[in-house]
């Protein structure tokens, strides 16, 4: 009896998952990697990891033969305000989370990504007047709701999950209005962002604060930043072009769920009652947010389908 044989979607979207798995489980373990900078400052790091994956990519796209889309995008000036908004919102949002981790607050970063897509179902609705569904609303107010809990019960604001998700809901907003392939788009953001990064490393070298010749281990790290900083995004870049956006959408979640994980078992990060209540609160929004958007997909394939006859 012969094998059904697999058909090419079939086969396409398998790809799809394994590149998703791959993107979506390294940046749940970037806390992981991280850690293994023991005395090295968030912001040296942060600079080393724009220079290494800003020439990283230039062999990449040299390689894949990417550079038309850069050329067109550096040859107007004018266009490139937003394509700078993102590389500070982006550079903002891995020093901040290098600062994370080194401050032993990876629960923190888990909550600010978990809070991610309902930062952008809220900037969606207040900025581009995005009409938002009612279990969308309610899975906002539930994200408000958690934080208000944390600022009245312990007093504080987590401010290090909020700016988390609002400077990475904020650039994916920028994002979606500049015209460049994830590929093309970190590249011309990192090189926004290398005569910045160089210069601050050379007063730190300067100053003799620089870390980066200390030790082998040291500099191999640092090198090492720029390396993992563009490959998972090669992966997402593979599971986007084969999966829908719902299916994308829910492997999302792995991220932060390894990360809450990691900062439980491996950091032995403490989970106040009132923190676990805030989690609980947010897992809540998403759960109804997700269920609201699959609801949405026979709408708007019916839509579409209508508009294309």
């Amino acid at each position: 009896m012969s094998a059904t044989p697999v058909s090419l979607p079939d086969r396409e979207a398998a790809k799809g998952v394994a590149f998703g798995l791959t993107a979506y489980v390294t940046w749940g373990c970037f806390p992981l990697f991280f850690a293994l900078f023991q005395g090295v400052p968030a912001f040296e790091i942060l600079l080393h990891r724009v220079i290494w994956s800003c020439l990283f990519l230039v062999g990449l796209v040299t390689l894949l033969g990417r550079w038309s889309p850069i050329r067109r995008a550096l040859a107007e000036p004018k266009r490139l305000g937003r394509v700078l908004g993102c590389a500070l919102l982006i550079a903002l949002n891995w020093g901040l989370y290098i600062y994370s981790v080194e401050t032993h607050h990876v629960l923190q970063a888990s909550l600010g990504y978990f809070m991610t897509p309902l930062v952008n179902v809220g900037l969606g609705m207040l900025v581009l007047r995005e009409r938002m569904a009612r279990l969308q609303g309610v899975a906002v107010g539930l994200a408000g709701l958690a934080i208000a809990i944390q600022l009245v019960l312990l007093g504080e604001l987590p401010w290090i999950s909020l700016v988390l998700a609002f400077s990475f809901g904020t650039y994916g907003l920028l994002r979606k209005q500049v015209p460049l392939d994830g590929l093309s788009g970190l590249f011309v953001e990192t090189l926004l962002l290398l005569p910045l990064a160089l210069m601050a490393l050379g007063w730190l070298s300067q100053a003799e604060l620089s870390h980066f010749l200390d030790n082998g281990r040291t500099t191999a790290l640092l090198v090492a930043s720029g390396v993992i900083t563009a490959l998972p995004l090669l992966a997402f870049a593979g599971a986007a072009r084969r999966l829908r956006l719902a299916t994308l959408g829910f492997l999302m979640y792995l991220n932060p769920t390894i990360q809450f994980f990691i900062a439980l078992l491996v950091f032995h990060e403490p989970l106040a009652p009132v923190q676990l209540a805030t989690f609980v609160l947010i897992w809540i929004g998403l759960a109804l947010y997700s269920w609201s958007a699959w609801q949405s997909r026979p709408r708007e394939a019916r839509t579409s389908a209508r508009s294309s006859r």
